[in-house]
C-alpha cells in the first residue's frame, strides 16, 4: 500500500538471490510496478513508492545477474490504482457513468482505459525500464479487456461498428502490439508473457506462455488439465504458475502444505510444463523462511524428476473439442468452460491420453475425437468433421453437439446414424441401458436421473444402447403442490445413446453434468463408449482408483 512507512527497509537483494539460487532457479520475476501503481525503482516517468529508500528492482537484476539468474520486470497494466486516482482520465467508465465498480475491496474496483494517454505513459515507463537495466524479460499482468463507455471508446467504438465487449478486445490487442513493437525496437531479446491475454491474441508477441492456476484461489483442480493440454501444443514453452498461498493472491499468511504445492507441481510436469512457484515479500523485504523451506523442497523434487521431464512432450492418442471460447481466460464460468472441465474430468478419470482444441483448431491425427457439449457445426466444422470420419476417426459427441446452427438436425446425420428428435422436454430426465446391452460395471439396472437433460434421438442405423425415461412429471408447481418427487416412469419410445459405426451419441451433456453432480454411471458410460470405438489404446490401466491420474510423455 502507498502508506506502508518502512518499504524494503529488511530487504536484502544477496539474500534474496541467494535463495533464488538454492532453489535452482533460472529465471524470476520481480516487480517493477504493481497494481497499486506504485514503482520499486526510482522512475522519472511513473510514481515510485513514497517510503522506497533504494532501487530495489536494480538490486535484484545485479544479485541475480551474478548468480546466472536472469531477471524480468513485472508490470502491472490493467489495473494502476495511484495512477487512476491522481489521473481520473484514464480510468474506465462504467455504463451507468461510474469510475469506481464495486465491491471497493476488490482489487478491479478501479481499471484503466488503454484508449487514453495512459496507454502512452505506459510505453514510456517500459522504453525507461529498457534503457536503465539489462532485463531478461517483460511480464505483464491483468491485461483484461475492459469495456469502457467514456468519450474516446464509445466514439471509435461507434466509427467501427463494434459493441463494447468486441471493442475492449480490440484496444486491449492494439495496446499489446504496441508493446510489442517497443520491444522489438530495443533490440533484444527477451522473455515476454501477457497475463489474462488469450493465448491465440498474443502468440506473436510473447516469447512463451504461463497458466495462472491457484486451485483454492478461484480456478480449482479441473482447471491446469484442461488448459495445459491445450496451451501446450501452441508451439512454446509452458510455464505452471503455482504459488505458496492457503487461498489466493496476497494471502500472506497462508502457507499450503508441501503434499498440496508438490501435487500441482506434479500434475504440471505430467503434462509437460515448466514450473514456476509464486511468493508475496512482506512489504519490508523480510524474507519468510517457511516459505522458502517450503519452495526449496518442491523445487528439490523438481529437480531429481528433470533427467525425465526436460523436454518431455506429451503423447495422446484422443482429442476432446471444447467450446470456442474456453480459453478465454477473463470470462467466468461460462457455459463451454464448465462442459470442458467437466469432459477433461471423466476422461482423465478414465485414463485416457487427450489433447484439447477449439473449433476452429486444425482437427489433428488422432484416432477419437470428443466433442464437448452443444458445439453446433457450421458448414466448415462439418466438412472438416467428414474429412476426419473419412480418414478412418472415430467420434463420441454428447447434448447438442453436431447440431447444425441454424436447426435442431445434425449437420452430419448419415455419419452420425441417428437423428434428432428436439431437445427433451423433462426435468428431472432418465435413462437406462437397454436390456440387450451388456452389464457396465457402475451403470446400475435402473433408470439413472439426467440433471440436464439435453437431446432426444431417433436412431437411422445405429445401435441403441441407452434409451430415455420419462419421469412421472416435470418440475413444477400446480397452484396447491410443489411437484419436487418424480420418480422414473417408462421409456418414452426414443434413444438415449446411439452407437454407430464410427460415432457414439448420448443425448444429455456430459461435461456439464459431470461437472456439476459427479455421477459415476456417465463416466462409465462414456468409458464404455471410449473402449469400444477405441479398442486398443496408447495406455490401459488395471486397478487404479479414479482418483488417480496418468499420463504418458516422451522424450
Amino acid at each position: 500500500m502507498p502508506k506502508y512507512p518502512a518499504l524494503g527497509a529488511e530487504f536484502n537483494a544477496e539474500e534474496l538471490a541467494d535463495e533464488l539460487a538454492r532453489c535452482g532457479v533460472d529465471y524470476t520475476v520481480f516487480p517493477a510496478r504493481c497494481n497499486m501503481g506504485m514503482a520499486y525503482y526510482p522512475t522519472r516517468i511513473g510514481i515510485p513508492h513514497p517510503a522506497m529508500q533504494t532501487d530495489l528492482l536494480g538490486q535484484v537484476v545485479e544479485a541475480c545477474h551474478k548468480r546466472g539468474i536472469a531477471v524480468g520486470a513485472y508490470l502491472n497494466v490493467g489495473l494502476s490504482h495511484e495512477e487512476g486516482l491522481l489521473h481520473r482520465e484514464w480510468t474506465t467508465v462504467s455504463e451507468d457513468g461510474q469510475a469506481y465498480e464495486g465491491p471497493l475491496l476488490d482489487h478491479a474496483f478501479r481499471k484503466m482505459c488503454y484508449n487514453t494517454g495512459y496507454a502512452d505513459h505506459l510505453l514510456a515507463m517500459i522504453d525507461e525500464l529498457l534503457e536503465r537495466y539489462p532485463l531478461d524479460g517483460l511480464f505483464f499482468d491483468c491485461f483484461t479487456p475492459h469495456p469502457c463507455s467514456g468519450v474516446e471508446c464509445l466514439r471509435e467504438m461507434r466509427e467501427r461498428g463494434m459493441d463494447p465487449v468486441t471493442f475492449a478486445r480490440f484496444s486491449r490487442n492494439r495496446l499489446l502490439e504496441r508493446i510489442g513493437e517497443h520491444i522489438r525496437l530495443c533490440g533484444r531479446d527477451l522473455l515476454v508473457y501477457f497475463n489474462c491475454v488469450q493465448y491465440q491474441d498474443q502468440r506473436k508477441v510473447a516469447t512463451y506462455f504461463e497458466i495462472e492456476c491457484l486451485p483454492s484461489g478461484g480456478w480449482g483442480y479441473d482447471f491446469l488439465p484442461l488448459y495445459a493440454r491445450y496451451v501446450r501444443n501452441l508451439g512454446k514453452t509452458v510455464v505452471n504458475m503455482a504459488a505458496r498461498f492457503h487461498e489466493s493472491w496476497g494471502d500472506f499468511g497462508g502457507l499450503r502444505s508441501r503434499e498440496s504445492l508438490l501435487f500441482d507441481v506434479i500434475t504440471g510436469l505430467a503434462h509437460g510444463l515448466a514450473t514456476d512457484l509464486a511468493e508475496h515479500l512482506h512489504p519490508s523485504g523480510r524474507l519468510n523462511r517457511s516459505v522458502w523451506d517450503l519452495f526449496r523442497s518442491v523445487y528439490g523434487e523438481v529437480a531429481a524428476l528433470e533427467p525425465w521431464t526436460a523436454g518431455a512432450v506429451a503423447e495422446t492418442d484422443m482429442v476432446l473439442m471444447a467450446g470456442e471460447d474456453t480459453m478465454d481466460n477473463t470470462l467466468e464460468a461460462v457455459p463451454s468452460i464448465v462442459a470442458a472441465q467437466g469432459l477433461t474430468r471423466m476422461l482423465s478419470e478414465l485414463k485416457c491420453q487427450f489433447d484439447v482444441i477449439l473449433p476452429s483448431d486444425p482437427i489433428p491425427d488422432k484416432r477419437l475425437l470428443v466433442i464437448g457439449d452443444d458445439i453446433r457445426f457450421s458448414e466448415e466444422l462439418a466438412e472438416r468433421i467428414r474429412a476426419f470420419l473419412e480418414n478412418g476417426g472415430r467420434i463420441i459427441a454428447s447434448g447438442k453437439a453436431g447440431w447444425r446452427q441454424d436447426a435442431e438436425q445434425f449437420a452430419l446425420s448419415a455419419a452420425w446414424q441417428a437423428e434428432s428428435a428436439g431437445e427433451s422436454p423433462y426435468q428431472p430426465g432418465y435413462f437406462q441401458l437397454c436390456a440387450a446391452e451388456p452389464g457396465i460395471p457402475g451403470v446400475p439396472p435402473m433408470p439413472i436421473v439426467i440433471h440436464q437433460p439435453g437431446i432426444r434421438l431417433r436412431a437411422r442405423g445405429a445401435r441403441v444402447a441407452a434409451e430415455t425415461v420419462a419421469p412421472l412429471a416435470n418440475r413444477h408447481f400446480d397452484g396447491e403442490h410443489a411437484w419436487l418427487y418424480l420418480p422414473p416412469e417408462q421409456p418414452d419410445g426414443f434413444a438415449f445413446l446411439t452407437v454407430g459405426t464410427q460415432v457414439a451419441h448420448i443425448g444429455a451433456p456430459l461435461g456439464t453434468n459431470y461437472y456439476h453432480h459427479a455421477q459415476i454411471p456417465l463416466r462409465q458410460l462414456l468409458g464404455m463408449m471410449v473402449h469400444q470405438l477405441l479398442p486398443d489404446p496408447l495406455l490401459k490401466t488395471d486397478g487404479l482408483p479414479a482418483f488417480a491420474r496418468v499420463t504418458i510423455t516422451r522424450q
